[in-house]
C-alpha cells in the first residue's frame, strides 16, 4: 500500500451532501481517499478544487 497527494476538480452541487457524494465518487477512481478537503472555489467555473491524500 502506498500513499499518494492528489489533487481534484469537482462540479458544485445544489447542496452539501451531493458535493460530498461526488467528491467522494471523484476520489474513489483514483484509490481509497484518507482525508481529504476543498481548498478553493471558482464560482465562474462552478468547480471545487480538492486535495486528497489516498492509498493505493
Amino acid at each position: 500500500m502506498t500513499t499518494h497527494f492528489i489533487s481534484a476538480e469537482v462540479d458544485l452541487e445544489e447542496t452539501p451532501t451531493e458535493l460530498q457524494k461526488a467528491i467522494e465518487t471523484e476520489l474513489k477512481k483514483q484509490g481509497e481517499p484518507l482525508r481529504w478537503a476543498v481548498t478553493a472555489v471558482d464560482v465562474d467555473k462552478q468547480k471545487a478544487t480538492v486535495e486528497a491524500v489516498i492509498t493505493k
